[in-house]
């Protein structure tokens, strides 16, 4: 090969793609020998504060389909770590709430993502970690459609 770049090597989202990848890995490792499946981790965290989120949501940010974040929603409901909340405008939308169940199950490992995205920055020192993320959450609100 030339010294041509490969087109990947700087293609924005393929470079995203991968590194989140990298990094969802070795905490996704910790996720499931705490007996949890991603997307039951990313509901939980997303729902962790957030008060009441629709299914919708959910899905968006698990990065899942909704019919996929149903069916977990469904188990995680029977589990008792979260529940369904009424929506009072629209009832095609279905609300789900955290329990304390779901919360005292997630708050440990919270903190180890927490932990895991500090040594992430560490190894990437320096790094302007604010301004990325600010980016990343820009990108994300531009092209967000409505659940």
């Amino acid at each position: 090969m030339g010294t041509e770049a490969v087109f990947v090597d700087n293609y924005l989202p393929a470079l995203l793609a991968q590194a989140s990848q990298i990094i969802s890995t070795e905490f996704h490792q910790v996720v499931q020998k705490n007996g949890l499946s991603i997307t039951e981790w990313r509901v939980l965290s997303t729902l962790s504060g957030a008060g009441v989120v629709s299914v919708g949501h959910l899905a968006r940010i698990a990065t899942s389909k909704q019919p996929t974040v149903t069916r977990v929603v469904d188990k995680m409901v029977n589990a008792g770590y979260v529940h369904r909340v009424a929506h009072h405008g629209d009832r095609r939308v279905t609300l789900v709430e955290i329990t304390e169940t779901g919360r005292e199950l997630i708050a440990g490992l919270i903190v180890e993502a927490k932990k895991h995205e500090d040594e992430v920055v560490r190894r990437l020192q320096p790094l302007d970690v604010e301004a990325l993320k600010l980016t990343l959450r820009r990108l994300i609100a531009e092209n967000r459609t409505e659940d």
